[in-house]
């Protein structure tokens, strides 16, 4: 998901998300529970003891009314015998019929007073046995005031009046539109959606598109998505037009790619899509095998900034031209297909997983383009965003909230700390290591090809596991700092006539030998730091930089001057303007 928002994007951010805030904000709707809120946490028993194998996802768009009627006809496996299902599915969406194997659940039989919608199994599931349950509910789903910073549906209309409809529902989850499992590990097997709306729309969708058909002055479009994560089946609703071409893989594979553009912006959406294949060179070289070949790579404009929908990324940047020379927005977006839908963090704690890992590919993506001056400008840029008031990882099971939201939790944090960390973890393990890790991450294995491997989830515990074999180190230490604890470690340094101190002053004193490099006069040193301290010699008046080549994400006091000078100026602007 882009939560992020860079100094030097904050305008264009501000823009895209106010475009089409009076299109989005509702009259009056009621205020989600509780439940439907929040999205993770601890799994409950009853959705552990299941499989989801399929979801069948039917839905009728009333675009006048702004209302849904949708039929989901949802199979499981049993992991363990249970005799219930627990589903989430917002309870302003009224279900008008519930039934399980074709046959109709008397209302006693489920209850959804709160979002958590119960069901008693008329017979008892061992374990292998499967069940089927079709439920027709709709109602106004609720309507995301500005998405994708918060969930639900976004309705809005073209420059010439045509509807413009969009879903993103990462934070509150899946079950604001659909009967679903609101949890990492809830994902499906296979999707089908079926989308009918009228004919002068296209509704995009994820996966591939299995058929389209006609009904008098409507059609309905039939996608079919394996594997995808929960947030990241959408529904896109507009006056499309689609590019389409076909991308020669290294690893030998056609991929196909798609480009849903409102009519009226084909210029920009060919010169969007002109940079899709090198977008996948790059991932490709750099990752592996693009995970959804046989699927798509596709992309669809939207009237909000946009979400990593598996195979059919929002876009709603405007199509800009950027300093770095590509559309950071898109790449951003378009790593998740690695970072979120190929490789799933297991809950949301390790959500760092998906983000750091998604923010780090732009600035390799721009070294991969241009070279360093690049990279270093966008690791710069995030450098003075990192606000070290929470640790990325908690070591406990979390709600999207705890980990997203700023006041609670380490906020976009998980986004520019995670990546600097990574550029730290690079320079120390070096490049073979590094890229191998994350291949072994990202697929479950050392030699992905298209065809072996499938979507899985992983912890933080398994990426520290990889980094250890890969390594040949114990580097706990390094992940127990970066990741555990809210501030960074400090190096400090002092002169005493021709010798040089240092001493790595680390959060509750926990072991960090990490290496540094000291540059003195014309000289490159590389000083071990074994117990966190070492003395170099250092000729009193000599050029002195520590950590020359900026490989060492640390606390530097001119960084936080800086950020507290931003803070009090942004403060004096908030209190002119009012």
């Amino acid at each position: 998901m882009l939560r992020l928002r860079p100094l030097t994007l904050a305008l264009c951010l501000a823009l895209c998300a106010a475009a089409h805030a009076e299109d989005a904000q509702p009259s009056t709707q009621p205020a989600l529970t509780e439940q439907t809120l929040h999205s993770g946490g601890p799994m409950p028993a009853e959705q552990q003891r299941v499989n989801f194998d399929h979801a069948e996802l039917h839905f009728t768009v009333d675009i006048a009314q702004q209302s849904l009627d949708a039929d989901a006809r949802l199979s499981f496996s049993a992991r363990e015998a249970t005799d219930s299902l627990l589903l989430d599915l917002d309870p302003h969406l009224a279900v008008s019929k519930l039934s399980v194997n074709d046959k109709t659940l008397a209302n006693d039989k489920w209850s959804n007073p709160d979002g958590r919608l119960r069901i008693a199994l008329p017979k008892a599931l061992a374990k292998g046995e499967k069940v089927v349950v079709d439920i027709r509910y709709g109602g106004k789903p609720h309507v995301a005031k500005k998405a994708p910073w918060d969930g639900g549906f976004v309705w809005s209309h073209t420059d010439d009046g045509q509807p413009w409809i969009a879903t993103a529902v990462e934070g509150e989850g899946c079950d604001l539109f659909w009967p679903c499992i609101d949890h990492p590990q809830g994902k499906p097997d296979l999707v089908d959606t079926y989308v009918t709306v009228p004919k002068a729309l296209a509704a995009p969708g994820n996966g591939v598109l299995v058929d389209l058909k006609e009904h008098g002055d409507t059609h309905t479009y039939h996608w079919r998505a394996k594997h995808p994560t929960t947030y990241a089946i959408s529904l896109n609703i507009g006056p499309f037009e689609v590019l389409k071409g076909d991308y020669r893989s290294r690893y030998g594979n056609t991929i196909p790619m798609q480009m849903w553009y409102l009519r009226g912006h084909e210029a920009q959406a060919r010169q969007l899509f002109a940079e899709f294949p090198r977008m996948l060179d790059f991932f490709e070289r750099q990752i592996g095998p693009y995970p959804f070949g046989d699927e798509k790579m596709g992309v669809v404009e939207t009237p909000h900034l946009g979400m990593e929908h598996q195979t059919i990324n929002s876009y709603g940047n405007g199509y800009p031209r950027g300093e770095y020379g590509f559309d950071w927005l898109l790449q951003h977006e378009f790593s998740h297909e690695w970072f979120g839908n190929q490789m799933t963090n297991a809950d949301w704690d390790d959500m760092w997983l998906h983000e750091g890992f998604g923010t780090y590919m732009q600035p390799l993506y721009g070294q991969y383009l241009y070279g360093d001056m690049p990279y270093f400008s966008m690791l710069q840029n995030e450098r003075s965003q990192v606000k070290n008031a929470y640790p990325i990882v908690a070591g406990r099971s979390q709600f999207e909230e705890d980990v997203y939201d700023a006041k609670r939790g380490p906020g976009n944090d998980i986004y520019v700390k995670g990546s600097l960390m990574l550029h730290t973890l690079r320079q120390m393990i070096g490049d073979e290591a590094f890229f191998e890790s994350i291949r072994r991450l990202v697929y479950g294995r050392p030699d992905p090809k298209p065809g072996n491997f499938t979507p899985h989830y992983a912890t933080t515990h398994d990426y520290i596991e990889i980094v250890n074999q890969l390594s040949g180190r114990d580097l706990n230490w390094f992940f127990d700092v970066y990741l555990r604890e809210a501030a960074l470690p400090k190096l400090e340094t002092r002169q005493d006539g021709n010798t040089l101190t240092l001493h790595w002053q680390v959060p509750h004193d926990k072991p960090f030998p990490m290496p540094v490099e000291v540059q003195v006069g014309d000289k490159l040193l590389t000083v071990p730091m074994n117990g966190g301290n070492a003395t170099i010699a250092a000729p009193a008046g000599a050029l002195v930089i520590i950590d020359p080549r900026s490989k060492l994400l640390r606390e530097l006091p001119h960084v936080a001057e800086y950020q507290q000078w931003r803070k009090e100026q942004a403060e004096k602007k908030a209190k002119g303007a009012k």
